[in-house]
Order: C-alpha cells, then structure tokens, then sequence
C-alpha cells in the first residue's frame, strides 16, 4: 500500500515542509534510507543523515531547523518517535491476519472459541478454554486448561499457558514465554527439599507483552499479576506472588525474586536483579546490573549494588580504577611512618 505526505500528515496531526503528493510504501532507518521510504529523526546524533538521506518523506521534531538543503518531505510533528509509532502501528494492523482452526491443532471439545481466531497447527487448547474474538495463536503453543485469553491476543509459537491463568486483551506473548509454571518453593527437611505445591495463577491484565523465553510464575496462593501495559523483554524471571505496576517497563534478564511489589512506571535496564519480600515504589529507575537488597521509595533513580544515586556511582566506579595504586600508596605511606616511629623511639 502506498500513502501520500498529505494523507501522512494528516493522520499524525504533522505540517509538511515539501512535496505534499511525495508517497512511500515501507519504512527505513533514515541512514539506510532508499525512495518510496518513510524515515524519522529524533535523536540528534542522526541529523547528519537527514541530508543525505534517499526516503522520500522523514518525520521531524517541530523544532527541527534544518541547516542544509534537505532533499526528502519533512512532516514536522510534536515528537517523530510517537509519531513513527502511530503509524507502524496502523501498517501492523492493515495486514490480513490469519483465521480458522488448522486441521492439526487439538481443540478442546469444551473450549470456547471466539469469532475471528486463528488457532494453528499443533497447537494444544484444553479443556474449559475461553479464547476471545480475534485472537491469534501460533504453531505448537499450548493452552490449559481452564485458561482464559482475551480478545485481539497474539501468542506465537511455543507459547506455553499453564492451567487457569487469565490472560487480558490485547496481549502479545513471544516464542518460549511460559506462563504459570511452578513457583520455586521448596521446605527443607532431614532428608532434603520437599515441593510445596503452586496451586495459584498467573494474571497478565490487559495490553501487556512478554517477550521470548521469559517466565512468570504461579503463586504459592492467590496470583502473580502484571498488571495493564507492563511490557517485559526477553529472558525476564517473574517469581511467584510477585506484582508488577502498570506501564512498568523491564530489560532482558531482570529477576524478581518472589513475593515483591513493583510500582507503576518503572523502568529497569537489563540485567537487574530484586530481592523477594520487598516493595518498589512508582516511577523507580534502576540501571542496568543493579543489584536491590531492600526497598526503594518512588520516585528514585538509582544504580549499582547496592543501587545508589548515579552521580555518587560514577565517583565511585571511577575511584575503583585508582584502588590498586592507593593501596601501594597507603603501604609506602606505612612503611614511612614505621620508619619515623622506629627513629623517633630511639
């Protein structure tokens, strides 16, 4: 399909700065940019590219001012990166998306099916399945029973959806996210660890994403829930008990052990590990490796381990550097004052 700069601008609330008819069918990074493209600049490390760049229309902040002759239609907009989003959104959902039960899936008898579902081949869906109108599940996942998945879900392949858990509307799950597995819980006796069993679920609310091979725990009792919009990359571990806070956001390989309360809008960089029993407060940044012993109060950003205030990390990581030629110094500095005591006692 191909849209024009008008129809373009027009969509995004943009003014344009060209060729109204300029028309594009794909979209490119604005350095690889080619004709027919669409690109965006947002971030000022990138501005060189915009005036060599071959798309044929690229989205601007409104207080861009260009310096050189730019050969593209610029739309000028609040912010180029939002913008880029509304529309890889609109050319997501112009796609045909499949529909109807593949001839190898196993479907339930007592499954409940919604209009407009595509369930592929060898997929698995259990017994008392609820699955709501448009929904989409890929090749080889499998579905409970007793679970229930809202409407416009897309679950790709090798999903796995342990038994009762509630799955939202909207929600995206990558390949090898697992839902609902055991939460580790084990009592130590004489004779070694004894399973306590996980008999909770697992709630995803509406519109959140769970990226490839991450998991989410059942609780112990009651629910580990992320709640609406969170969105968690790829090889994330959510304990059992936990609860992650809306529009909270997390990197790859971030571990919350079990039982910790994570406020709404925080974002964690990756590698970033929560002890369990803790409470996190709203709008909490961490960087990237920190470490969380205890709790933290809204509002903080923080780094390192234990996390502190940037400013005081990076002192810190910089006088690290320095640690080995003090330690010689701190010896010679001994040896001196040895040195004076011993001539001075005599």
């Amino acid at each position: 399909m191909e849209f024009s700069a008008k129809q373009i601008a027009s969509f995004i609330g943009g003014e344009i700065v060209g060729d109204e008819n300029a028309t594009v069918h794909t979209f490119a990074k604005i350095e690889e940019g080619t004709p027919g493209a669409i690109s965006f600049l947002s971030n000022p490390k990138y501005t060189h590219y915009i005036y060599e760049t071959q798309s044929s229309i690229v989205l601007v902040n409104k207080d861009f001012i260009p310096e050189h002759k730019i050969k593209a239609t610029l739309i000028k907009v609040d912010n180029a990166y939002d913008s880029l989003a509304k529309l890889l959104n609109l050319y997501e959902m112009s796609k045909p998306k499949k529909q109807g039960i593949d001839s190898l899936a196993f479907v339930s008898p007592s499954a409940v099916i919604g209009k407009n579902v595509y369930i592929g081949a060898f997929a698995y869906i259990g017994e008392n399945v609820i699955i709501g109108d448009n929904t989409q599940i890929y090749p080889h996942t499998f579905i409970g029973d007793g679970v229930k998945i809202g409407e416009n879900c897309l679950l790709y392949s090798h999903v796995n959806v342990y038994h009762d858990c509630r799955i939202g509307n909207e929600c995206i799950l990558h390949s090898g996210a697992v839902i609902g597995a055991d939460g580790f819980g084990f009592a130590p006796t004489p004779d070694g660890y004894e399973k306590i069993p996980q008999i909770g679920i697992v709630i995803l609310e509406d519109k959140v994403d769970i990226g490839a091979n991450t998991c989410v725990d059942r609780a112990t009792m009651g629910a580990t829930i992320v709640h609406k919009g969170a969105k968690i990359d790829n090889l994330v571990q959510i304990a059992h008990n936990d609860e992650i806070g809306s529009n909270t956001v997390m990197a790859a390989q971030v571990g919350i052990a079990g039982s910790t309360r994570i406020g709404e809008w925080c974002m964690f960089g990756g590698q970033v590990g929560i002890a369990g029993h803790i409470k996190i407060g709203d709008r909490v940044n961490l960087g990237a490796q920190s470490g969380v012993p205890s709790g933290i109060k809204e509002g903080s950003t923080l780094i390192g381990t234990p996390p502190m205030e940037p400013t005081a990390y990076f002192k810190a990581a910089v006088m690290a550097k320095k640690l080995p030629d003090m330690y010689k110094e701190l010896n010679n500095l001994r040896k001196e004052i040895e040195t004076l005591k011993q001539q001075l006692n005599k």
